[in-house]
């Protein structure tokens, strides 16, 4: 090796020695400052709605259950049972809520259990005498190797929803729309034929943004032809968009899909159809596909955050910290980590930006003067914490180890075309991702558009896009 290439390999070690440390000395602070923010919430929300709300730092069960659902645990996860009056339902939720192992917290929950230990000890000790007493140590309920019921509540069905919005969220008409309809559906843009369509095509966007992120960019750019054959449906995710922002709903797979099924499926009568997903919506997408296989025409996937799991490594686990590394470079990467890792930073950060999005709307209008950003902007702004909390972990990091059983029932039991786009410089979804689906469903079709991100894969290039959606259904309906 030259004394080129030992100067390179010594500035590479150093490069990534100082943005270890950096790292280090960022997110330490980010521990502490997310700890303080948990007191603070915890009294503001206790003086404004005259509650101490729970949250998942050191009373993850209270928080799980405290909207009134029952929570079981066993071996390998937890669930939430949903109770009504015809039917009870388990609906699988992440551990990555509750287990996010910082220095700071691991202080705080050790301390915790042991003045827990401490006192029960004393009470034991002081009731039984000089009597022998088995020590008896905390444990905690999301270790149980048994199913166990954790909590009952009195009223099993038909819970009253918590107030919306809260005092951190936006009470504007948009955000708060759904509220003053009869039906709690999602909001669906649809546009087609005023007759029957040919087919329908359905578009399930990503995490923190919106339909208009496809109706804005796509819609206008489908040609005449295409228009007039197919009928396209660009849903708001549950807790996003125009849709609906419950404060009782813990955003799992199967209320997402439930109300893709009620407010799209049914509502629109669709009985075949073509789906294209973008990031977070890839999720759904293929578990919407897999639920309804004789249905679906062709399956176009972009950007799909899949990361196959080693064997022996807890899925969720390895899966958050692929999505958000705890890393300050890339810039991406850095929001991803403060997104998934702390859920009071979070909080503040859409008490600041969604809270107040009229004014941030006005000023990215006023100053930019660009069409594109701005309703980008209005995607990413329109959505709860709550809402973008859960979501991130329950779908993204819940669904680890579901994904591979997906792909496979696409590659065995859907007959259906698969194509699949990713940015050649998408720094949140690594590239590996696209090609490890394709790995799985050999014949799945991977297109890498080059000096393209997670956003301009379809931003900047939606003439292009467009033309490329519709020579691949006019392929799936010969």
């Amino acid at each position: 090796m030259g004394v080129m290439g030992k100067s390179r390999m010594a500035l590479t070690l150093t490069g990534r020695a100082v943005h270890e440390a950096l790292s280090f000395i960022v997110f330490s602070f980010l521990d502490v400052l997310d700890f303080l923010l948990c007191f603070t919430y915890k009294v503001i929300d206790f003086f404004v709605e005259a509650e101490w709300k729970p949250c998942y730092c050191n009373s993850a069960k209270e928080a799980l259950t405290s909207s009134g659902k029952i929570l079981v645990t066993e071996k390998g996860g937890s669930k939430i049972v949903r109770v009504s009056s015809s039917k009870l339902e388990l609906e699988e939720i992440s551990d990555t809520l509750y287990t996010r192992p910082s220095l700071l917290s691991e202080v705080s929950k050790l301390t915790v259990n042991e003045l827990k230990r401490i006192k029960v000890e004393k009470t034991v000790v002081q009731s039984c005498g000089d009597e022998k007493v088995k020590k008896r140590t905390v444990r905690s309920t999301f270790s149980e190797s048994s199913t166990i019921v954790e909590m009952l509540q009195e009223k099993m069905g038909g819970q009253q929803i918590l107030p919306i919005p809260r005092w951190s969220d936006c009470d504007c008409t948009l955000c708060t729309c759904w509220t003053t309809s009869t039906k709690e559906t999602l909001f669906v843009k649809a546009q087609g034929p005023k007759g029957k369509a040919k087919e329908d095509v359905i578009f399930i966007h990503g995490f923190i943004s919106s339909s208009a992120f496809w109706t804005e960019t796509l819609f206008p750019n489908f040609s005449n032809s295409a228009k007039s054959s197919f009928r396209f449906l660009a849903v708001d995710l549950l807790g996003f968009g125009r849709s609906p922002k419950p404060t009782d709903s813990l955003y799992t797979l199967k209320e997402h899909l439930d109300m893709i099924e009620t407010s799209v499926l049914e509502a629109y009568k669709v009985k075949s159809f073509h789906i294209v997903a973008h990031s977070l919506g890839c999720i759904l997408a293929l578990a919407l596909a897999v639920k309804h296989p004789g249905s679906v025409k062709s399956l176009t996937l972009l950007a799909p955050p899949y990361y196959p799991v080693p064997k022996g490594v807890q899925a969720t686990q390895y899966v958050m910290r692929r999505v958000a590394p705890r890393r300050v470079w890339p810039l991406i990467s850095f929001g991803a980590s403060i997104a998934c890792w702390y859920e009071h930073i979070t909080r503040t950060v859409c008490l600041v930006i969604c809270k107040n999005h009229r004014l941030w709307e006005f000023l990215a209008k006023l100053i930019t003067r660009n069409r594109i950003r701005t309703f980008l902007l209005e995607g990413f702004f329109c959505h709860t914490h709550n809402a973008a909390w859960h979501t991130l972990h329950n779908v993204i990091c819940g669904t680890a180890s579901k994904l591979d059983g997906y792909l496979e029932a696409v590659r065995d039991h859907l007959k259906c075309d698969v194509n699949i786009f990713h940015g050649e410089n998408d720094e949140l979804i690594p590239l590996e991702c696209s090609y490890s689906v394709q790995e799985k469903v050999p014949r799945a079709r991977v297109k890498v558009i080059e000096k393209k991100d997670h956003i301009t894969i379809v931003v900047g290039r939606q003439k292009a896009f467009a033309r490329e959606l519709e020579e691949i259904w006019s392929k799936s309906s010969d």
